[in-house]
């Protein structure tokens, strides 16, 4: 079977954007939803109720939450230390995979990589055991893979005097990381020259969001894509959803 997962960055719990956001889910026809700023629960049960998804789960103050049409055999929130953000585990039923959403701290900044850097590592030696199976990490890293520029001059000006005080200049390490340790970045081994950004809806002009598959299953991904076309999508949040399909069995 087709899984079709969504990671989606709602922004301060999405409070207020229910419609637009539910309008973004309905025509995205996920199975599954990761959420991140999902701080709301009460977003999330009615997020879950106008798009039918019988199953969900949300905790206050916590970022991570998920929704979902299919059954679930597991979900946990797991905070090793050193991460700022609980990550979730979501094992669906009846299938051998199991979905990691996570969200890295933000802010452009080289001492916020680091802290990024940190919390990964964290995540990644917390799911040792399970990196042999077919497992998916999917959501908002905060940070630009190899290769890809951030424009400063494009940022909000107390955004911008944070990479100034970072010598003007970020070493983005923290996918680099992940690629080292075996992973596939979906999206951009499957649109090698597509931008794919994400972030913010109204001038998009960085890549925040990702899932990463382990290389040895690269051939379970079936699609990757930026929920972009929409009015709604526009105004829902200030993040594009990231739909990603798999082969499960």
């Amino acid at each position: 079977m087709i899984l079709k997962l969504l990671s989606y960055n709602i922004r301060y719990g999405g409070v207020g954007r229910e419609n637009q956001l539910a309008a973004v889910i309905r025509e995205a026809e996920p199975d599954l939803v990761v959420f991140q700023e999902a701080t709301q629960p009460r977003v999330i049960e009615r997020l879950a109720a106008e798009t039918e998804m019988n199953v969900w789960a949300a905790r206050p103050r916590h970022s991570l939450a998920f929704m979902s049409r299919l059954e679930i055999a597991h979900y946990e929130w797991h905070r090793p230390l050193g991460t700022g953000h609980a990550f979730l585990e979501i094992v669906p039923a009846w299938t051998e995979c199991r979905i990691f959403g996570l969200h890295l701290s933000a802010v452009h900044a080289r001492w916020t990589e680091r802290r990024r850097i940190r919390e990964l590592r964290a995540l990644l030696k917390s799911i040792k055991q399970h990196q042999a199976g077919f497992h998916v990490l999917a959501g908002d890293f905060n940070t630009l893979a190899p290769g890809e520029l951030l424009d400063a001059q494009r940022l909000p000006p107390r955004l911008r005097a944070l990479v100034w005080l970072s010598g003007g200049k970020i070493r983005y390490q923290t996918i680099q990381i992940m690629l080292d340790a075996g992973y596939v970045d979906g999206y951009r081994i499957l649109h090698p020259y597509e931008a794919g950004f994400t972030f913010p809806t109204w001038d998009p002009h960085v890549r925040l969001d990702y899932a990463f598959v382990p290389a040895p299953f690269t051939d379970r991904l079936k699609a990757c894509q930026v929920i972009n076309g929409s009015s709604a999508a526009a105004r829902a949040s200030d993040h594009f959803p990231l739909l990603a399909q798999f082969e499960v069995t």
